[in-house]
């Protein structure tokens, strides 16, 4: 959908500012959904959550096949990506009570990180060819039924054991997580990679589209994005075995850095496509490791709250963020804003490698 819906809009002819806020769109429901959702998934488990957000997503890509305009893509955003996020928490706190502890915990975390990682190479590159060979309405109807197909692997799922009866807060509710100085610096690191995945996502379709590469060439670049963040998922338990979370983390954001500051250089698909990959497995390792030391520093009977503020963290910095970077690229253009996510990426080193301190205290 998020490969689609800016495509649509801008051979409608919308700005790349106005694809910007479509954009920013698919998580702006999850920034006012993602502690409601926590608190259910602590209450409900795993299928209920769920299951509402089967309906929601397959209503929003329904709705963007009978009307595809921009409202509608607008609305569809809106319900597509808070299915997306209250799926996604209810999933992380299952399998984060499922897990032992230790490496088992940062295994069952790279294996649940595997099924976004395909997704993601799946859903461009079926939607580019669909676009191209049987036009964007077919697109959102494949994107529409593929969240009901879903289900069938969820219904019979075991649900997790009640967690313990909740201890007494404090009047802050969930933001009494923050007095934690490592959530703090955890979750500011995985705002800092979680942006520099948003951006890849925006200013891929707006440089691919200046460029005259076709819809099926530009889902393929993010596929290879994609696929290269699955394929280190399922190599990522060795590496955790032999490395602290904080090392990976740090070893990302390094990457990242100079990956952003040589892109803008790239002319073709072909090396548009390999820093591409170089990107995503970079960025593929930084969730399972931000997932795993999440549930170490947080109680067990607060693992859905816990889950729940990184979403909103995160979810709010995806609204943002094609805001300021569709601005951006309408004020210095495109490599611009590839320079500044890499000097920001670059400012954060110094912050994940505080992690080291609060990972030996």
């Amino acid at each position: 959908m998020r490969l689609a819906s800016p495509l649509l809009a801008l051979r409608q002819g919308y700005s790349e500012l106005a694809v910007g806020v479509l954009l920013s769109l698919y998580a702006l429901t999850q920034v006012f959904l993602s502690l409601p959702a926590g608190r259910y998934a602590d209450k409900h488990g795993l299928k209920r959550p769920f299951a509402l957000s089967v309906v929601a997503a397959a209503t929003g890509g329904l709705l963007a096949v009978a009307f595809p305009i921009f409202p509608v893509l607008c609305l569809a955003a809106l319900l597509t990506g808070g299915a997306t996020g209250t799926a996604v928490i209810a999933l992380q706190r299952h399998v984060g009570r499922a897990a032992g502890g230790g490496m088992e915990l940062k295994r069952a975390f790279s294996w649940l990180a595997i099924g976004p990682a395909f997704s993601n190479f799946l859903g461009p590159f079926v939607a580019g060819f669909v676009i191209d060979h049987a036009g964007f309405r077919t697109a959102f109807a494949v994107m529409g039924l593929l969240p009901l197909a879903t289900w069938y692997f969820v219904r019979t799922a075991r649900e997790s054991p009640a967690p313990e009866a909740r201890r007494n807060r404090t009047s802050g509710g969930a933001w009494d997580l923050w007095l934690d100085p490592m959530f703090r610096r955890l979750i500011l690191v995985n705002w800092f990679l979680s942006s520099a995945w948003d951006v890849h996502t925006f200013v891929v379709p707006v440089l691919g589209n200046a460029r005259g590469l076709s819809a099926s060439v530009i889902g393929t670049i993010l596929g290879l994005f994609a696929a290269a963040a699955a394929v280190v998922r399922v190599f990522l338990p060795l590496l955790a075995a032999r490395f602290h979370e904080w090392v990976l983390i740090v070893a990302a954001m390094v990457a990242t850095t100079l990956i952003y500051a040589v892109y803008p250089f790239m002319h073709v698909a072909l090396t548009m496509g390999a820093c591409s990959i170089l990107l995503g497995a970079a960025l593929g390792m930084v969730q399972p490791m931000v997932m795993s030391m999440l549930h170490h520093i947080t109680p067990e009977h607060r693992h859905g709250e816990a889950v729940g503020m990184r979403m909103l963290v995160i979810n709010a910095s995806s609204v943002a963020m094609p805001l300021l970077f569709g601005t951006a690229g309408a004020a210095i253009g495109i490599s611009g804003v590839f320079w500044t996510v890499s000097a920001t990426v670059g400012a954060g080193v110094k912050v994940a490698l505080g992690l080291r301190a609060d990972k030996t205290s």
